[in-house]
């Protein structure tokens, strides 16, 4: 059977100065059959994207393809037709939905005018045509209230919605090949369950073929027919879907299947792709939760937030972020807080620091209710009570050194003598998270994500804090750099008696860092447990959805 899609002895590099290429891919080939799904899977860096956008020629200027490098579709190889011809094909016949769709959109224009236009330019039709059919799109799939939808832009949109607007796109053509470049991955767990239900009833209808780029094995088990696995720019491993998750031969594969939390089990520590590599023997002891002490380091009862919106010359709209929310943090342990975007979980963590203001409610830390503090009252607690951000790439600051990022918040709570001392701490605390001396100098745009991750951890340790609030701390990180830095937490808690509040939309994460867990939906907490009773034993309705709404991985 003749493949629609043939990817063959693909090298890609990049030109990045003088004399100076960069090998992203290296001798990359795989078919991508007619009505199926190929997964590639890797870290970030393995080039799985790279060779996903060499189909559709979308790579930077500065990319360099080897002579022999062949990409065949109908006969034809793309990357040596001419760029016109490739224009008509991009969007007609093969079709890509990026990850970040607010980066994709238009923010200028409404998603109705968007979609329209791809089928004014490729299939010739009237504005008003496009418009008819835009709204049939934007119902197929599934975005609520079409009609009144058409006139909003991007931001009026949440982040499902977005990339579903982005679907409405790529698949307004009905192309053969629907690119789909990480697109959940900054979703929750019931969103991205939507979304990929919505892609395997498209393709279905539509007789699509599906390229699934993603790190996430367990949604790969669950959507793909074939499996293509990438490191360092190269082929590792490829076959069926059962065969890669069943009896994987290569180390890099198993190391990437072991590295996932599970649901069912945690290790004492989670496997990281070293171990795999190494022979390493597994890890078979079991983590058991912490004990609770009598007395709770702190006691929040009765939080609120509300926000007031204005809607009109004279009216506003009262919103409530957080709704009477009461729980308690135990010295030593980790609070879990997951819930959907929108749920509250990211106010609670900001009310307790106080980067957020509270409309009601207290936090009572050692007695003293934080609320009623003034600034200056609050500056000794805001160093025992720390927060480690989503987002390495924005929390650190470009234009310091790791090791100025590290003594600045020092020097301000006047932690160490001088200078030289807050020297020697920062050199202390970046052994500690595991960085060599070396980084100490460099700027954070030269380290990859997760080292990223582990400074905005050294600087949140460098104020010697009691309770750290995590606020999907690991998210945007590749499962083996995830892995990586759980472990990382939980050897910290260990040694420092460390206080976490774990927020994240990753359930099976949270299942394997917290002693105790609490649900939230629309600003209420509702529901609240032990981990092992939580997963084992939902009570609410929302619970169970969000449980079962995680990618179990292939089930065949």
């Amino acid at each position: 059977m003749t493949p629609l899609i043939s990817v063959k002895d693909l090298s890609v590099a990049f030109h990045l100065g003088k004399n100076h290429n960069v090998q992203a891919v290296q001798g990359v080939s795989f078919d991508v059959p007619a009505n199926s799904t190929v997964a590639l899977v890797g870290e970030s860096g393995s080039g799985k994207s790279v060779s996903a956008m060499s189909i559709v020629r979308l790579l930077p200027e500065n990319a360099i393809l080897a002579p022999e490098s062949r990409v065949l579709y109908k006969g034809q190889d793309l990357l040596r037709l001419p760029i016109e011809a490739m224009r008509s094909l991009r969007g007609k016949d093969i079709s890509v939905v990026f990850q970040e769709p607010m980066s994709s959109l238009n923010p200028v224009f409404t998603v109705g005018e968007q979609i329209a236009e791809v089928l004014m330019i490729h299939l010739a039709m009237t504005k008003k045509q496009a418009m008819e059919r835009t709204l049939e799109l934007m119902t197929e799939v599934g975005i609520p209230q079409a009609r009144s939808r058409l006139k909003a832009y991007p931001h009026e949109l949440s982040g499902g919605q977005q990339q579903r607007v982005m679907i409405a796109m790529a698949i307004a053509c009905e192309p053969k090949l629907l690119i789909a470049d990480e697109p959940t991955t900054a979703l929750d767990v019931t969103v991205q369950r939507q979304i990929m239900e919505l892609l395997a009833g498209l393709q279905q209808r539509q007789k699509m073929s599906v390229l699934f780029i993603s790190h996430d094995l367990g949604l790969v088990g669950e959507i793909s027919n074939h499996v293509v696995v990438m490191r360092a720019g190269t082929v590792r491993e490829a076959g069926p879907v059962g065969a890669i998750f069943n009896s994987p031969q290569d180390a890099y594969t198993q190391a990437l299947l072991a590295c996932r939390p599970k649901l069912d089990y945690r290790p004492r520590r989670l496997a990281v792709i070293e171990d795999f590599m190494q022979k390493r023997p597994a890890i078979t002891e079991q983590r058991v939760a912490r004990p609770q002490g009598d007395m709770s380091l702190i006691e929040v009862k009765g939080l609120r937030k509300e926000y007031r919106l204005k809607e009109g010359l004279f009216k506003h709209r009262v919103v409530e972020a957080v709704k009477e929310a009461s729980f308690s943090l135990h010295k030593g342990r980790t609070l879990g807080v997951v819930g959907e975007s929108g749920s509250g979980k990211t106010t609670v963590g900001m009310m307790l620091t106080r980067l957020t203001e509270a409309t009601a409610g207290s936090i009572l830390f050692e007695g003293q209710d934080l609320m009623r503090l003034s600034a200056n009252q609050m500056r000794p607690y805001r160093s025992r009570i720390q927060i480690i951000f989503q987002n390495p790439y924005a929390s650190l600051n470009p234009r310091f050194t790791v090791g100025q990022i590290l003594i600045e918040p020092m020097t301000i709570h006047s932690i160490g003598a001088n200078q030289d001392e807050r020297a020697r701490m920062a050199l202390a605390l970046l052994d500690k998270v595991g960085l060599s001396a070396e980084a100490f100098g460099k700027y954070p745009h030269e380290f990859s994500g997760g080292q990223r991750q582990r400074i905005a951890i050294a600087r949140c340790l460098s104020m010697k804090p009691e309770i750290i609030v995590c606020d999907e701390s690991v998210s945007a990180l590749d499962v083996s750099v995830q892995a990586t830095v759980l472990n990382l937490l939980l050897d910290l808690q260990d040694e420092l008696a460390l206080t976490y509040v774990f927020i994240s939309h990753d359930l099976a994460v949270v299942r394997y860092m917290a002693d105790e867990i609490l649900v939230m939906s629309e600003g209420a907490i509702v529901e609240r447990g032990s981990a092992e009773d939580i997963y084992a034993r939902p009570q609410h309705p929302y619970t169970q959805q969000l449980l079962g709404a995680i990618p179990r991985g292939y089930q065949g």
